[in-house]
């Protein structure tokens, strides 16, 4: 990853400890990436930054609402203007909201829409031209095995949104494979990261955490739920040379837990 420039959309965590994207972009600077932390959050894509720059590496922390245009396009251009250049497009952004077609509200899934699914669209309409330009570049999104099967919870927003962004990936790869841009998926299973406690314990468990853990290992064929390293090194893999004949495709990082339910 030395002398690259990686931009990682959600780049902060939801909460205390490591979550996907905290991760992934801190692995991204341990490689010797330069890293563009962008977050909703400032004070979390700021935890992320400090922890890099404690480590001896370069990154640069920007604040947008990723589902608005105007915020991705200057987002994107400040980007280039401070770094010359994107090399690798990390985009791990997704919210849960609770329900089924019925139960959910409308607000809520035009909420998962903008929040998942257009993000990703418009970080990938203002960065594809710059990889154009480069000729070269790396997308990689961040999608779920909720988008390929039924994982026991009703949250038919996230599982939607999350089948979405892995065919747009597929997609984005097919198109501009001969421009030299490769676009892949990861889809993590059942992970142990800050995200899964505010709305999981409930559905699962009458609302008790260390339950609703044990049910999430319980069903993982290896008996313990990944984390958020285990996606980090992923996004390393596919961002790197050693992937440059792989696109268009998705990694699982569920410990064979979609092989089991195949």
């Amino acid at each position: 990853m030395n002398g690259r420039v990686a931009v990682v959309i959600g780049a902060g965590s939801s909460g205390p400890g490591w979550g996907n994207g905290k991760a992934t972009a801190v692995q991204f600077a341990r490689e010797g990436a330069s890293v563009v932390a962008v977050d909703i959050n400032e004070g979390a894509a700021n935890e992320t930054a400090d922890l890099i720059r404690d480590e001896g590496g370069q990154v640069q922390v920007f604040t947008a609402d990723v589902s608005n245009a105007s915020a991705v396009e200057r987002t994107i251009a400040n980007c280039v203007q401070q770094f010359g250049r994107i090399d690798i497009l990390h985009h791990n952004v997704g919210i849960v909201r609770l329900g089924g077609p019925v139960e959910l509200s409308e607000e809520d899934w035009q909420l998962s829409l903008q929040t998942n699914l257009t993000s990703f669209f418009l970080t990938c309409k203002f960065v594809i031209p710059v990889m154009l330009g480069q000729g070269k570049g790396v997308i990689t999104s961040v999608g779920s095995i909720a988008g390929i099967r039924w994982s026991g919870v009703a949250y038919i927003a996230y599982s939607a949104t999350k089948a979405a962004i892995a065919h747009m990936t597929r997609c984005v790869a097919l198109q501009y494979a001969d421009k030299g841009i490769r676009a892949n998926c990861i889809l993590p299973g059942l992970m142990d990261t800050p995200m899964i406690y505010p709305e999981l314990p409930v559905p699962m468990a009458g609302g008790d955490a260390g339950k609703m853990v044990r049910i999430r290992e319980n069903q993982c064929p290896t008996g313990k739920m990944g984390d958020a390293w285990d996606v980090a090194h992923a996004a390393v893999f596919l961002a790197s040379d050693e992937a440059r004949y792989i696109t268009g495709t998705e990694l699982v990082v569920d410990g064979g837990l979609t092989a089991k339910f195949a």
